[in-house]
């Protein structure tokens, strides 16, 4: 038996220092080398299904516009995903994680691989890219039907390329200023985003804020034909809600590779439980989440002040003069959305009754949120934001 692992080892023996290794040393040599190898390809495919969610982002913007706004709508998610293959991995990554293993302290922003120039690991690069094209494309549903096309591409590729990567670089690298990971970090703890709810969601939801308010709001949402504001805000309805529900469920699919995949970056002994308690704490804050915000909406619409003055259209009004109960299944999907939107940055830390409580609250703050987007005028035609 000694014979045959030397024969089918023999490749792997001479790395590990020689043929006459002790056979204990050599698997344990070989297991390691397969590991590394099966990392490999669980980040290629993580990758892919992270990559996958802009397929959710396209479909949930196309069924939210109208028919006549979807080709020129999904097209901004193409570009936000083609965009970032150029930006990102010219220079985006090198500003994210450039020089990490040559530099000491704390950086303002990496230095070196750009154009992938000394790189080794491909497959950490791709999934990174697959977050920071997600990033960049928050910013399309909530611009849907607006903007130029040629200036929108800009700022993708400048958000991509420029912005994403000093917030990644501060974050999540060894030598960022909140990063949990430096030598010496902020507060002796640092900053905890384990997948995202900050770097990404956060960091294109405030692109989103910022460009709506550039962009101002569509005709027929806060402003007529002719740009002058209408006294109460109008209602644009989406051509298609099963379109919407297509894009929530592909973007809550996506999610197990945000945060299930980010477990892979950890030590080997580690990732698997981590990645199954991150499954666990994503299922549990989505599901709350929706079921929190659709009875939440319901809740207020029937029972909170100037009741009738909230009802958005004839459905709701008959709820509240006939007792049919009419349930908005936008404020399901967002809930859902929202809620793993907010488990992203603890969902491999903490405990699943934590998740459910993050769920619940969320359900809450997107209700809150869309109101303060209306009070101010908002236009946000996705609720990209909240």
């Amino acid at each position: 038996s000694e014979e045959i692992i030397r024969i089918m080892t023999t490749n792997r023996a001479e790395d590990c220092g020689g043929e006459d290794v002790a056979i204990e040393i050599l698997l344990n040599c070989l297991s390691e080398s397969i590991a590394d190898d099966a990392r490999v390809f669980d980040l290629i495919c993580l990758a892919a299904l992270v990559f996958f969610m802009q397929a959710g982002f396209a479909m949930v913007t196309a069924g939210a516009v109208r028919e006549a706004n979807v080709p020129n709508a999904v097209l901004k998610n193409l570009l936000d995903a083609a965009g970032a293959a150029i930006s990102f991995f010219s220079c985006g990554y090198a500003f994210a994680y450039g020089g990490d293993s040559d530099s000491e302290g704390k950086t303002f922003i990496g230095t070196d691989n750009f154009l992938l120039d000394g790189v080794d690991d491909y497959a950490f690069v791709l999934f990174q890219y697959a977050f920071a094209a997600a990033s960049a494309t928050i910013v399309a549903g909530a611009v849907a039907e607006r903007g130029q096309m040629l200036a929108y591409v800009a700022y993708s590729m400048f958000l991509t390329g420029f912005i994403y990567p000093v917030i990644v670089h501060c974050m999540w690298s060894p030598h960022g200023y909140l990063s949990p990971n430096a030598s010496n970090p902020f507060g002796d703890v640092g900053f905890v985003d384990f997948a995202g709810s900050g770097v990404v969601h956060f960091g294109g939801g405030v692109a989103a804020y910022v460009m709506i308010i550039i962009v101002g709001s569509r005709r027929g949402r806060h402003v007529d034909d002719e740009l002058k504001r209408l006294d109460e805000p109008g209602t644009i309805e989406g051509h298609s809600p099963v379109l919407q529900m297509l894009g929530t469920l592909i973007l809550w699919f996506g999610w197990y590779g945000f945060n299930c995949g980010t477990a892979l970056l950890l030590d080997n002994k580690v990732a698997a439980d981590v990645a199954a308690l991150a499954g666990v704490n994503t299922t549990l804050a989505a599901g709350t989440g929706a079921i929190v915000s659709l009875f939440a909406r319901f809740t207020v619409l029937k029972y909170g002040p100037k009741s009738e003055e909230r009802a958005a259209d004839q459905r709701q009004m008959d709820q509240l003069t006939t007792g049919q109960y009419y349930f908005e299944l936008k404020y399901a999907m967002n809930g859902a959305l929202c809620g793993l939107v907010s488990i992203t940055a603890g969902c491999g830390i903490v405990e699943p009754w934590a998740a459910f409580v993050i769920g619940f609250v969320s359900g809450w703050i997107y209700l809150g949120a869309c109101y303060l987007l209306e009070k101010f005028r908002l236009d946000d035609a996705v609720d990209a934001i909240p």
